[in-house]
C-alpha cells in the first residue's frame, strides 16, 4: 500500500476518533467547561495534510484531505452518530464543514509557504487550520445548545495549537521517510 493510500485511511481514522471523543469532556482538574478529549486527536489530522502537501504536493494533499473526509464521515455516520440526539447529528454535520474548510485552508497556505525554513508551513497552516477547524465546528455543533460552546472552543484550541507545535517534532521526523518513500513510488527511467 502506497503513502498516498496510508495516509488516507489515517486521516479517516483520526476524523472519527476524534468525532467520537470530542464529546466527553475532560473531568480532571476542573476541565469539564473548558476541554474535550477530541482536542488531543485532531491536530494530528494537519499533520497527515502537511506531509502528504509535502510529500506529493498540494493536488494530492487535496486527495487525501477527500479521501479522508469521506472516510471521516461515513465512520463518523455508521459508528459515532447517534440519530435520536440532535447534538450528536450536529457533531457530524459541524465536524464534515469545519474538517472540509479547514483542511483546505491548511493546503493552501502550507502550499505558499513551503520554500520558506521547514517548521514555518507546518506551523502556520496548521495553526490557521485549527483555529478555523475549532471555532466552526464549535459553533455549528453546540450553538444554543446549552453547552458552553464557547469555553470549550478557547480551550480546545489552546491544546491543539500546543499539540501543533508538538507535531513539529514527528513532522520533521518523518520529512527523509516520506521523501525515501515517495522516491521508491516514482518509477525511475533510465536514459
Amino acid at each position: 500500500m502506497n503513502l498516498f493510500y496510508k495516509l488516507s485511511i489515517l486521516m479517516g481514522v483520526v476524523v472519527v476518533t476524534s468525532n467520537y471523543l470530542v464529546q466527553f469532556p475532560v473531568h480532571y482538574f476542573g476541565l469539564s467547561e473548558i476541554l474535550t478529549y477530541g482536542a488531543f486527536t485532531y491536530p494530528i489530522t494537519f499533520l497527515i495534510t502537511d506531509l502528504a502537501n509535502r510529500a506529493y504536493g498540494k493536488l494530492v494533499a487535496r486527495k487525501v484531505v477527500y479521501f479522508g473526509f469521506i472516510i471521516g464521515i461515513l465512520l463518523t455516520i455508521f459508528f459515532s452518530t447517534n440519530f435520536t440526539d440532535i447534538i450528536s447529528i450536529r457533531i457530524a454535520i459541524g465536524s464534515g464543514i469545519a474538517f472540509f474548510i479547514s483542511q483546505n485552508l491548511d493546503v493552501q497556505v502550507f502550499d505558499r509557504l513551503r520554500k520558506k525554513q521547514w517548521f514555518i508551513a507546518p506551523l502556520v497552516s496548521s495553526s490557521l487550520g485549527s483555529v478555523t477547524d475549532t471555532f466552526l465546528f464549535f459553533s455549528i455543533a453546540f450553538y444554543a445548545t446549552g453547552t458552553p460552546w464557547v469555553t470549550l472552543a478557547l480551550g480546545d484550541l489552546a491544546v491543539k495549537l500546543s499539540i501543533t507545535l508538538a507535531m513539529l517534532i514527528p513532522f520533521r521526523l518523518l520529512l527523509n521517510k516520506i521523501k525515501d518513500l515517495t522516491e521508491e513510488s516514482v518509477p525511475k527511467v533510465k536514459l
